[in-house]
C-alpha cells in the first residue's frame, strides 16, 4: 500500500511515550500520587492525533500503512490497528476497503451535515441551500467571547445565514469565529464557495471541527427571525447552541441556531 509518509523513528518524546515491550507507560506523578497508567494502543492514538494536528496528514489524504505506523512506534499492528479503530469511531480517520485510511474531511458526503441533526418528517434527506445575509468582523461581547476563551473585544468574525429547504427557510444561523483564525474570511469568499463550509475552513484557514457541544431549548420566534424564517412573531422554535473544537478541546466556533419545527424535527442517535 502506497503512503504519504515513509516509517521513521519515533522521536525522544513519542519513544518515551511508548513501552517497546507493547506494555502502558506510567505517567509521572506528582506529591507522592500513585502513576496512572495509560493502555499502550491509546498513547499510539495520542500520536497520531498529534500528527493530525500538525499537518503532517491533510485532510483527505492517506496515513501511512498499519504495518508502517507499527514500525515507526515500534509496537505492533494489533496495537495500531485498535488505535487507528477508535480514530475512525471518532470521525478523525476513514477507512476505505481496499484503498486505505485517510484522514476525514467534510468534503465527504457523510460528513458534510455531521453536526447538523435537523431531519425532515417525511424522512427525505435533507438537500439543503444557503442564504448568506451578512458576514462582518467585530469587536466580541463577553457572552460571545468567552466560550470560544477570547477576551472581551477580541475580533471575530461573524456570520448570518439562512438554510433553505426546497426553498422554505428552515434554519437561522449566526456564527462567531476567532478573527485571528480567520484572517481573509469575507462575505465575497462565502458566497463563492460552493461545498460546505467547514471544507472551507480545512482546507483555507487549516482549522478542522472534530467535535462540538450543543444546548437545546424552545423559544418564540422575534419579529427578527420571525422574518428570516417566514413565520409569524411568536412561531415557536428550536434553539440550538453549538460550540464546536479542533484539536486539543479548542474553541473555535460558537453556533447560535434557530430551527423550524413545523416539517422537521431535531434527530440524535444515542447510545
Amino acid at each position: 500500500m502506497s503512503s504519504l509518509s515513509s516509517p521513521i523513528s519515533p522521536s525522544p518524546a513519542a519513544a518515551a511515550a511508548v513501552s517497546p515491550a507493547g506494555g502502558a507507560a506510567p505517567a509521572a506523578g506528582a506529591g507522592g500520587e500513585a502513576p496512572s497508567f495509560s493502555p499502550l494502543y491509546q498513547q499510539i492514538k495520542g500520536l497520531i492525533t498529534r500528527s493530525l494536528q500538525s499537518g503532517e496528514w491533510l485532510p483527505g489524504q492517506a496515513i501511512p500503512s498499519e504495518h508502517e505506523l507499527a514500525a515507526r512506534f515500534r509496537v505492533s499492528q494489533g496495537t495500531v490497528r485498535k488505535a487507528v479503530d477508535e480514530l475512525a469511531a471518532d470521525n478523525l480517520l476513514v477507512r476505505r476497503q481496499g484503498k486505505g485510511t485517510f484522514v476525514a474531511t467534510h468534503a465527504e458526503e457523510r460528513t458534510q451535515y455531521r453536526f447538523l441533526r435537523l431531519r425532515a418528517d417525511s424522512g427525505a434527506t435533507a438537500v439543503l441551500q444557503r442564504r448568506l445575509l451578512d458576514c462582518r468582523r467585530l469587536r466580541a461581547p463577553a457572552d460571545v467571547a468567552r466560550p470560544l476563551g477570547l477576551k472581551s473585544g477580541d475580533t471575530v468574525v461573524e456570520i448570518r445565514r439562512v438554510l433553505l429547504s426546497e426553498g422554505v427557510p428552515v434554519v437561522l444561523d449566526d456564527m462567531f469565529l476567532p478573527g485571528a483564525l480567520f484572517k481573509g474570511l469575507s462575505a465575497e469568499r462565502l458566497s463563492e464557495w460552493k461545498g460546505p463550509m467547514y471544507r472551507l475552513f480545512e482546507a483555507e484557514f487549516g482549522v478542522r471541527m472534530i467535535r462540538a457541544d450543543e444546548k437545546i431549548r424552545a423559544v418564540a420566534a422575534d419579529a427578527d427571525a420571525a422574518a428570516a424564517l417566514a413565520l409569524a412573531p411568536g412561531a415557536p422554535l428550536l434553539s440550538v447552541e453549538r460550540l464546536s473544537y479542533t484539536y486539543g478541546d479548542k474553541a473555535v466556533e460558537l453556533r447560535r441556531g434557530l430551527y423550524r419545527t413545523d416539517g422537521h424535527h431535531y434527530r440524535n442517535a444515542l447510545s
